[in-house]
């Protein structure tokens, strides 16, 4: 048994997760060599008493779009009536964002009880299993929601994937339908070096005979999806063929509006709703919303009761915190969690869309298993200004030296030559963006996860 203190509240909690093996925190992810399975989740769950058996559940997985779309989904769901569970990841801030029900995270109380419990549990697995392989991090975390959406009676849960899909903690649910937002590259090492194989590990999601809805449209990874769903005799709703989105924009507000239409067929009526005014920002956005749409008019009928309006209400309330979230005005100050070169372009075309300013700064970072050279040359013909800096608490990060060699690489031949300016960590790469913009500039702060979770509570003290 580890040397760990005893769960007995927040802080010693925190000891014992963090003290897990964790993936989200290291430059090695044994996705591929047999280093992540499931069975030592089913045991974990065995242990505590198997909460996920018989709970509704939306399972999302994608390269991108999929934390958005899960969060729509629970705002759909919600908004009907339904107490909801959320879990995704990673947390931003506090790790108890992570089990969220009916848009509350849990509570400091209860997070400490369900990590005392996991922590027990963890002991018992680990003294029957002659190999002592202990569970990480996210199978822990994984169950705790579970435990945690059991316990508060939830009558629906959405499942965010958190790597890939066939081997993911999350794929020891039994759905009721799933949904695959997209497919592009990220996490090569772990999932494949092509679309096609990425889309295997995807639709690893996909279960015999459960609806599965798909907005991936390149025809590579489409083909792979439609094969596995084909063996598994799983319903396809795809989109441009069974469901379209047609993106508006309102002329007053700027804001993304989205008509969503299924055509029908002679087993279905025609179906459309909108124009539909999307909260979250980015006409990515809107792609994420007719996700989430065909994704909850697929959930049973006599179970579920899901009236337009209620889609309507929860698709301009629902918010996603660091997706193109504006946190100051004058100067315009923006972060976003773009993390690969398909979220890069995504982000791109949405301040390109949305924001006017005089000059545009950027504060970049990186993680080591990410197409850096591939986001720098996107980002950086965009803005006039760049700071270059690494995020401290996680060894994956990228060096601001080696950022400054990507990035001169990146601008080669661009005929575009922004500052570049290069800082140790991210509270002086903040702290200089600050200096550097006027009121009629814009900050957009980006490039991963890690560096907007280190930003955050700074900027949200910057706020007025």
């Amino acid at each position: 048994m580890p040397a760990t203190l005893a769960v007995v509240d927040r802080d010693s909690a925190l000891e014992f997760l963090f003290g897990r093996i964790n993936y989200e925190r290291t430059t090695q992810i044994p996705y591929r060599t047999g280093g992540l399975k499931l069975e030592r989740m089913q045991q974990l769950l065995q242990i505590v008493g198997d909460p996920h058996i018989g709970m509704p559940v939306v399972h999302v997985a994608g390269t991108k779009g999929k934390g958005s779309t899960a969060t729509m989904v629970a705002r759909i769901l919600q908004t009907a009536g339904y107490r909801t569970g959320l879990y995704t990841s990673p947390h931003l801030e506090r790790l108890e964002e992570r089990f969220v029900i009916n848009g509350l995270t849990c509570s400091e109380p209860e997070f400490v009880r369900l990590a005392a419990d996991l922590q027990a549990a963890t002991y018992q697995l680990e003294a029957r299993d002659p190999l002592n392989r202990t569970p990480t991090f996210f199978e822990i975390t994984t169950t705790m929601g579970l435990l945690h959406f059991a316990r508060s009676r939830a009558d629906v849960v959405v499942l965010e994937v958190g790597l890939g899909g066939r081997l993911d903690s999350t794929n020891i649910c039994r759905p009721t339908v799933c949904a695959i937002t997209s497919i592009s590259f990220d996490h090569v090492r772990q999932l494949g070096n092509s679309l096609a194989a990425i889309a295997r590990e995807k639709a690893g999601i996909i279960k015999p005979g459960i609806p599965v809805v798909s907005s991936v449209c390149e025809a590579e990874p489409r083909e792979v999806i439609e094969r596995i769903a084909a063996e598994q005799n799983s319903p396809l709703i795809q989109r441009d063929v069974d469901f379209t989105s047609s993106i508006l924009t309102d002329q007053q507000s700027a804001a993304t509006q989205l008509l969503y239409r299924e055509p029908g067929g002679p087993a279905a009526a025609s179906y459309q709703l909108g124009p539909l005014p999307i909260g979250m920002i980015g006409e990515h956005q809107a792609l994420n919303a007719a996700t989430a749409i065909a994704t909850v008019r697929q959930l049973p009928h006599q179970r579920f009761t899901i009236h337009d309006a209620a889609i309507r209400q929860a698709l301009w309330e629902a918010k996603c915190p660091a997706r193109v979230e504006v946190l100051q005005q004058r100067p315009t100050v923006i972060v976003d969690v773009a993390h690969n070169v398909a979220s890069i372009a995504a982000l791109i075309e949405a301040l390109t869309q949305r924001f006017i300013a005089r000059r545009r700064i950027l504060v970049f970072a990186s993680s080591r298993d990410k197409d850096t050279s591939g986001m720098l040359k996107l980002l950086l013909p965009k803005f006039d200004h760049v700071v270059l800096t690494k995020f401290v608490n996680n060894p994956r990060a990228v060096e601001p030296e080696e950022l400054r060699v990507w990035a001169q690489q990146a601008l080669l031949g661009s005929g575009h030559s922004p500052q570049l300016e290069l800082t140790a960590e991210p509270q002086a790469a903040w702290q200089r963006a600050r200096a550097l913009a006027q009121a009629d500039d814009l900050v957009c702060i980006t490039g991963s996860f890690f560096l907007a979770a280190e930003l955050l509570p700074t900027l949200h003290q910057a706020s007025p």
